[in-house]
């Protein structure tokens, strides 16, 4: 059984996702009950605080100003709209809350600071707060930890060769950076990727090396397959079959064995009896609500269904980290 390992070798990783799938799935199966509780799930939802726009050019994206989709471009959401959509989700079961904005990088001006109104309302409804707003400095991370933020996402997405097949408008290195300034403020990370990108095993052996290089590893991991959406570069690629996800989280499971391995986007195309064995291989949140960001996800009634099939529970905020204490006044 592995313990937490800083030293894996992309040769070791790839090895392991290849193994034979059921040894694959047992293997991270009996990782995931060492680290962690199998009947318990985290709920989380997902609110696009500020949609579209982006100056970013990442071919996955909707959100992209240079691409042709449908996403309408809307500011920045009221404080009052974010938290009843907070209570709702709240009510629907979810114990953490993430904002997102279609932003290249955090500044210092109106919007952050309304930013910091959210994620403080929010921490005082007893959610645990995620935010993902692009690049920040540790200046700006320290500011939304001084808010109660929980944790930051800021996704590595792919392997560092493949990256710049992606993104040509920031490095990889820009990144990590964020990451870097984001655990300076004592702020839990949140850093996955998405397959399906035109990626070989290889690179996604590559993505969970970046991530198992991290220390400490990132508290979250999110495992993202992709949805190809018409009007981006990537709207005709071929999605990732239910067994490349699988092998993706007990890999990842595997390699990151006490982070919380989350199954995110591309659920909607999944059936009950792929995402069981996704939780059975060590994914241990979901993403809930009928949007996540720009792309459909399932309802809240439907996961509460599904969670009831397979004895699954809700997993409790602040179960792993206790709630961060708000350090000063964000009123304007």
């Amino acid at each position: 059984m592995p313990e937490t390992r800083y030293d894996w070798t992309r040769e070791e990783i790839f090895e392991i996702h290849n193994k034979p799938l059921l040894e694959l799935v047992y293997e991270a199966a009996s990782v995931h009950r060492k680290y962690h509780n199998p009947s318990e799930v985290q709920i989380s939802s997902l609110i696009s605080i500020k949609t579209g726009g982006c100056p970013e050019d990442c071919a996955y994206c909707p959100q992209a100003a240079r691409y042709h989709t449908d996403v309408k471009v809307h500011k920045l959401l009221p404080l009052e709209e974010v938290k009843e959509m907070a209570e709702k989700a709240k009510a629907g079961g979810a114990s953490r809350m993430c904002l997102g904005a279609a932003w290249r990088e955090v500044r210092d001006n109106r919007d952050f600071d309304n930013v910091l109104k959210m994620v403080s309302t929010i921490n005082d409804m007893d959610m645990e707060v995620c935010c993902t707003l692009g690049m920040v400095t540790e200046e700006q991370a320290k500011k939304l930890a001084d808010a109660g933020l929980y944790a930051y996402n800021h996704n590595v997405d792919t392997s560092e060769e493949h990256y710049k097949e992606i993104i040509t408008t920031r490095n990889y290195d820009d990144r990590l950076k964020t990451l870097e300034n984001v655990r300076k403020a004592n702020v839990t990370i949140c850093s996955g990727g998405i397959i399906g990108m035109g990626e070989s095993v290889e690179d996604r052996a590559g993505m969970l090396h970046t991530l198992s290089h991290l220390m400490p590893h990132p508290e979250s991991v999110p495992i993202n397959a992709l949805v190809p959406v018409e009007g981006t570069p990537m709207e005709n690629q071929q999605t990732a079959s239910i067994w490349e996800m699988v092998r993706m989280i007990a890999t990842a499971r595997i390699v990151l064995p006490k982070s919380a391995v989350r199954l995110s986007a591309g659920r909607l195309e999944m059936s009950m009896e792929g995402q069981a064995l996704c939780f059975m291989a060590g994914a241990n949140s979901i993403f809930a609500g009928d949007k996540l960001l720009t792309t459909p996800n399932p309802e809240f009634n439907q996961d509460m269904e599904m969670f009831e099939i397979l004895g699954l529970k809700p997993k409790m905020a602040f179960v792993d980290h206790q709630k961060p204490q708000v350090q000063q006044s964000v009123d304007a």
